[in-house]
């Protein structure tokens, strides 16, 4: 029986690579996102082995029956995946509560709540030679805050703390934890920034001293790495997958 995964935001950005990446290694991936053409399409694109999952990983009623959904049917969740965020710039002055109050509810939040959720399923699918794991997405904005993303940076710090002490609490259970810190990635969310009346000033990191922004695949692939064999005794980590961004300051202009 091949292995079961969960992915929040997965119709999405760097979600969706995971998504497609896991199915066709042979998981069965439980894909979490927001209602909407984006997850049915991926769902058409993908066939049986994804099962869309709509819930807003922000309201714990529609988590917790998110997860009775996937605990229903089947009893144990090898992975889980945590990509699921919000990006809401604004200068800490003037940024409107409820951006405010939205970035953390879904960045934190839903990521606590999802993987309170699942931490069940993952601790009855946990070998002692085959631990079960979880993956979440942190930034580089929690090692090196901009401003007027000050709201983001705070909830991506915040999941890289949930990320340490889950993987303090959890490994004992054979659940790793570890988180991801992705410099700027091609995503829609990243994009849509790019628009002055949404971005309100946002700048991302840009290209990095590798020469490119990441794709999703970037990130993917170390995503792949954290579920295989190879990181077994790997947990609390939080890995910068930034083609060098936040290692050291590189002034404008040639080289």
């Amino acid at each position: 029986m091949g292995k079961i995964a969960a992915i929040t935001g997965a119709a999405s950005g760097i979600g969706r690579a995971a998504a497609v990446r896991l199915v066709a290694a042979g998981w069965t991936v439980t894909g979490l996102d927001l209602p909407g053409p984006r997850l049915e399409t991926l769902a058409e694109e993908l066939g049986g082995a994804f099962r869309p999952q709509p819930c807003d990983v922000a309201d714990a009623d529609q988590v917790a029956t998110a997860f009775a959904t996937i605990g229903a049917a089947t009893p144990e969740l090898h992975a889980l995946i945590c990509c699921a965020g919000v990006l809401r710039s604004g200068l800490m002055a003037e940024m409107p509560i409820e951006e405010f109050d939205r970035v953390l509810s879904v960045n934190v939040r839903g990521t606590w709540l999802c993987a309170r959720a699942a931490f069940p399923l993952l601790r009855a699918a946990a070998r002692p030679d085959d631990p079960a794991r979880v993956v979440l997405l942190s930034s580089i904005a929690a090692l090196r805050p901009k401003v007027v993303s000050g709201a983001y940076a705070a909830s991506k710090a915040a999941v890289s703390q949930l990320c340490r002490v889950m993987a303090a609490e959890w490994a004992p259970a054979g659940v790793l934890v570890n988180a991801l810190a992705p410099g700027t990635v091609d995503t829609p969310m990243v994009r849509a920034m790019a628009d002055p009346t949404v971005g309100k000033g946002y700048q991302p990191s840009g290209v990095s001293p590798v020469g490119r922004i990441a794709q999703p695949e970037d990130v993917v692939d170390v995503i792949q790495f954290l579920l295989s064999d190879a990181a077994r005794y790997l947990a609390g980590t939080i890995i910068p997958v930034d083609g060098g961004t936040q290692a050291a300051f590189v002034p404008p202009g040639p080289r």
